[in-house]
C-alpha cells in the first residue's frame, strides 16, 4: 500500500491499532457536524476500521499521522476509470484544526491522484457552513464550481454542498 509524506505529515495505510485514535475524532459531534456519518458508536468505528484496513478497489484511504499519532484520515475514491475521475474527502481530530494539516494532506492526495492514479479530475464537496473546509479545498488547489442543492440527507435533514474540483495540469 502507498505511503505519502509531506513536510509535517505521514499519510499511511490504516492499522487496526489506530481504532482508539479514530474513535476519538469520529465520536466527536463537532468533528462530524458537517459529515454524512457519525457521531460514531464503538461499533461504527469497529466497522469502519474493518473496511479501512482493506479498502475496496478504487479507494485509497490514508491515516493522517503527525509525530507518530493519528490525527485524521484522507481518501481518494476513483469514481470513473474511463473518465479518469475521482473524489477526495478528509477529516481531522479537533486538536489538529487550524494548523494547516488538512490543507497539507489534501494537497498531497491531489498530487497522488494526478501523478500516481493518473486521474484527470479530482472533486470534493463541503457544507456551505463549513468555512474551514472551503478554505482547505481552495488552498489545496481546487476551484469552486457550484452549489449542489439538497445534495445529502444527513440526520433527517437535506443539506446542500459546495462543489470544488481540480483538473490535472496539461
Amino acid at each position: 500500500m502507498t505511503e505519502l509524506t509531506t513536510a509535517r505529515l505521514r499519510l499511511r495505510p490504516f492499522r487496526i491499532e489506530d481504532a482508539p485514535a479514530v474513535h476519538a475524532y469520529a465520536a466527536d459531534p463537532e468533528v462530524v457536524r458537517y459529515m454524512d456519518w457519525g457521531p460514531n458508536t464503538a461499533a461504527d468505528t469497529e466497522r469502519f476500521m474493518a473496511e479501512a484496513v482493506t479498502p475496496a478497489d478504487g479507494v485509497h484511504l490514508f491515516a493522517v499521522e503527525r509525530d507518530g499519532a493519528v490525527i485524521g484520515a484522507v481518501q481518494v475514491r476513483v469514481t470513473s476509470v474511463l473518465h479518469a475521475r475521482g473524489e477526495m474527502g478528509y477529516v481531522l481530530a479537533r486538536p489538529a484544526w487550524g494548523h494547516g494539516y488538512a490543507t497539507e494532506a489534501a494537497a498531497a492526495v491531489l498530487g497522488f491522484a494526478f501523478d500516481r492514479l493518473d486521474l484527470h479530475r479530482l472533486a470534493a464537496t463541503c457544507d456551505p457552513g463549513n468555512e474551514g473546509s472551503r478554505r482547505v479545498l481552495e488552498k489545496a488547489g481546487l476551484s469552486y464550481e457550484g452549489h449542489l442543492r439538497d445534495y445529502l440527507h444527513i440526520r433527517g435533514e437535506w443539506r446542500d454542498r459546495l462543489l470544488f474540483a481540480a483538473i490535472r495540469p496539461r
